[in-house]
């Protein structure tokens, strides 16, 4: 069965106002155990079916998305994002709060979206990929987005080198050398995701 979503995952305006606070409180404490916060400045938030039929419909609800031609165009944008077997998916978020650091890091953290890796137990090293149809809207050579797309593709041997111990999660770019481990949560989550 596919995780993608389709136009009868999203309920319409009327029907997500009645499940909306029940369904919200779950993906509160889904997005909890799915964000990672790397160093000072950077977070990543583990994308999986909920967390972006969450996104959809709260879109849907703010734009007032009626259609199913408008709710596709939503479709077609976030589901790449909702990680098949063997994937992990994650948007990365650089949490600038003032103009000041803006102006600081974005031109210093130029292409660190190309510097994220997952480091597993035995040593694999897997570098994240940029999702391809975000990468033309976000990436520039002078300077980075405040928000990435992020896939890491990982192999049979791969997942099973996750799923025997820790992971961590590594930014290898030469103005943020940061890294820290998956809490165990996070792991779980994750594998999750690895193993469809």
């Amino acid at each position: 069965m596919s995780r993608k979503l389709t136009l009868d995952d999203i309920a319409d305006v009327r029907a997500y106002e009645r499940e909306r606070a029940d369904f919200r409180s779950q993906v509160i404490d889904l997005k909890r155990r799915r964000r990672v916060h790397v160093g000072t400045i950077i977070t990543f938030l583990f994308e999986n079916r909920d967390t972006i039929r969450f996104q959809i419909q709260e879109m849907a609800r703010v734009e007032k998305l009626t259609t199913d031609a408008e709710i596709q165009i939503e479709l077609d944008i976030y589901n790449p994002m909702i990680p098949d077997a063997g994937q992990v998916c994650a948007t990365m978020f650089l949490e600038l709060t003032t103009d000041d650091q803006v102006r600081e890091w974005l031109p210093k953290l130029a292409n660190v979206e190309r510097s994220v890796l997952l480091v597993l137990s035995d040593g694999s090293r897997i570098r994240g990929t940029i999702d391809e149809q975000h990468e033309q809207g976000l990436t520039r050579e002078a300077v980075t987005a405040a928000v990435h797309y992020l896939r890491w593709d990982l192999t049979a041997e791969q997942v099973d080198a996750f799923a025997a111990g820790d992971v961590v999660l590594e930014i290898d770019h030469p103005a943020y050398l940061e890294a820290v481990a998956l809490g165990s949560a996070t792991h779980d989550e994750l594998l999750h995701d690895l193993l469809g």
